[in-house]
């Protein structure tokens, strides 16, 4: 009987991945808060797991191609090209004058979100890795 990590994590792989990019994407816009004629970023975080979870959609992470010497090696890769694709601005409430959108608040308060649900999904997964490894061992 074999195990498809696919069916057993959900959900939640593709998830933290995305999260991790929401956070790099978010940290950005926070250390440029005060660089003049910056534009807040954001990733569209909904459409982008819908894409990887759409068998046969064409997925952000799916573009380049990777060789396989091994049956165990897999197809994925970040493509920063297709990403910056799925990157939207942000409409700010009050620009400033030098024609920065960051709000930092609001940056902060979305980072701190992000963070909060990639911690959750982090730790679905450890759950679903631990109750694997009980399974296999036979605990």
């Amino acid at each position: 009987m074999t195990i498809s990590f696919d069916s057993a994590l959900g959900i939640h792989e593709s998830a933290t991945l995305l999260r991790a990019r929401r956070a790099e994407v978010l940290s950005n816009n926070i250390a440029n808060a005060d660089t003049p004629g910056f534009k807040a970023r954001d990733l569209d975080f909904a459409s982008m797991l819908k894409a990887e979870q759409t068998p046969g959609a064409e997925a952000s992470t799916q573009s380049v191609t990777m060789q396989t010497t091994q049956a165990g090696h897999q197809q994925v890769m970040a493509d920063p090209a297709s990403m910056a694709a799925d990157m939207l601005f942000r409409i700010p409430n009050q620009p400033s004058v030098d024609g920065n959108t960051v709000e930092v608040q609001e940056e902060m308060a979305r980072y701190t979100e992000n963070a909060l649900d990639y911690q959750a999904s982090f730790d679905f997964l450890n759950r679903k890795f631990k109750g694997l490894s009980k399974a296999i061992t036979g605990e």
